[in-house]
């Protein structure tokens, strides 16, 4: 639970509470202030809902799941009175969800068009916002689903049908009849009131008894008309024919045939005998009573289970629904962030391997620069060295005898072998 309150709870004892929360606030105090009405105005409920998250974070530190918690909290607050803001007919019904809710047109109705998603053909939808070059809108159909679609995959609700090229599912249909009643409300006027989900509750309970309460009344009737009968005749223990007559009137049930009545008239005049006719209409009026009375426990029992039966079958379609779906959507999420934390990783290894080998290159070159440099200092030495030494004229090695200006032996051999030859 978010804490943060001053009156209740372990936190407000906490010796350091004081210190760094100034307001205290919580969700049972917003939920008090929302039960007697002492917002003014959205911005007000939203400021609640920030200090309640500033507490958190200030309380538990921004990292701690208290946190998380706030922020998720304080995230679907602005996303609620962002829908309150654009349109509180659609908030309310899409909430509370009664019969053909997303048929009953909203003050001020909403622009109804031919919305087109990509791999979709043209389906019914509401209008609820554009925004540039999108259009927000909210289908027509089982889910009723929100989407923002391009202006150009929209077209007005008066354009032709065979123009738009749709197949027609039942889906699509379906969608249409749902569409054609909201139109039908809004040339009718009838827009949703309060007081229509309060009659519709009223309907259904006088609906459960209405049955037994006509029932009630017919017994009631034959009752009164078998009163002014016995009236009118005198009652003989010894004459059959009264006796017929009264358990007959008093038996007329129309769950049980005719010829069935016959026969227990007939089987109760035998087993009575000596009884008076008003005897056996009371014992007879209440055995019929208590019949009824089983009849209708049985019937709308039955009619009970049945519903809960039927709850039951959509409760669990709706569970294993959104259990697919969150299935889906974490599986999604997680392909995605797995996407994610490859291409950041390959990223990271391109960009530490272009470091790396512009780090070698740097290198090599400064390395290749300092060689270069000490081959050509020793091949200018080596340059140096040669000019200042004498060479042979006949075989090029290094001369010891000198002969004239330019012209130089390494041994007398050589420098005889230069004569006989010139």
């Amino acid at each position: 639970a978010l804490p943060i309150s001053s009156k209740k709870g372990k936190d407000s004892k906490h010796p350091m509470f004081k210190r760094l929360i100034h307001t205290a606030i919580d969700v049972s105090t917003i939920q008090e202030k929302v039960n007697e009405s002492k917002y003014k105005n959205y911005e007000e409920f939203k400021a609640d809902a920030k200090l309640l998250l500033h507490n958190t974070v200030i309380f538990y530190g921004a990292d701690s799941e208290q946190a998380d918690v706030a922020k998720m909290l304080y995230t679907d607050t602005c996303h609620e009175l962002d829908e309150l803001h654009l349109c509180k007919t659609c908030f309310y019904l899409s909430n509370a969800r009664p019969e053909n809710w997303f048929c009953y047109p909203c003050a001020p109705t909403h622009e109804l068009v031919w919305a087109k998603m990509k791999g979709f053909g043209y389906w019914p939808a509401k209008v609820m916002k554009k925004d540039d070059n999108q259009v927000d809108v909210r289908f027509f159909g089982h889910h009723h689903q929100r989407a923002w679609i391009p202006s150009e995959n929209i077209q007005e609700i008066t354009v032709n049908v065979h123009q738009l090229h749709v197949k027609r599912s039942m889906g699509w249909k379906k969608a249409c009849d749902e569409m054609e009643l909201h139109q039908r409300f809004l040339r009718e006027g009838r827009f949703w009131t309060p007081k229509m989900e309060e009659k519709g509750l009223e309907e259904a309970e006088s609906g459960i008894s209405s049955t037994s309460n006509e029932q009630l009344k017919a017994s009631q009737e034959l009752r009164a008309k078998k009163g002014r009968r016995n009236q009118s005749v005198e009652p003989k223990t010894e004459e059959p024919e009264p006796e017929t007559e009264a358990v007959s009137s008093s038996q007329e049930v129309p769950t049980q045939p005719p010829p069935v009545e016959k026969v227990s008239i007939s089987t109760q005049t035998k087993k009575l005998g000596a009884s008076s006719p008003r005897t056996l209409h009371r014992s007879t009026q209440t055995t019929n009573d208590g019949v009824c009375q089983n009849m209708c426990h049985e019937k709308y029992t039955k009619v009970f289970n049945e519903f809960k039966e039927r709850m039951k079958l959509d409760h669990k379609k709706d569970t294993d629904r959104a259990v697919r779906e969150a299935v889906e959507k974490v599986r999604v999420e997680m392909e995605e962030e797995k996407r994610q934390a490859v291409t950041k990783s390959m990223t990271n290894a391109q960009a530490e391997t272009d470091r790396k080998c512009k780090q070698v290159k740097e290198k090599c070159k400064e390395e290749f620069v300092e060689e270069i440099k000490k081959v050509a200092a020793q091949h200018k030495q080596l340059i140096s060295q040669t000019k200042k030494k004498q060479w042979c004229y006949n075989c090029e090695e290094e001369a010891m005898y000198h002969c004239c200006w330019n012209t130089s032996y390494c041994s007398i051999k050589c420098q005889q072998e230069h004569w006989h030859a010139e």
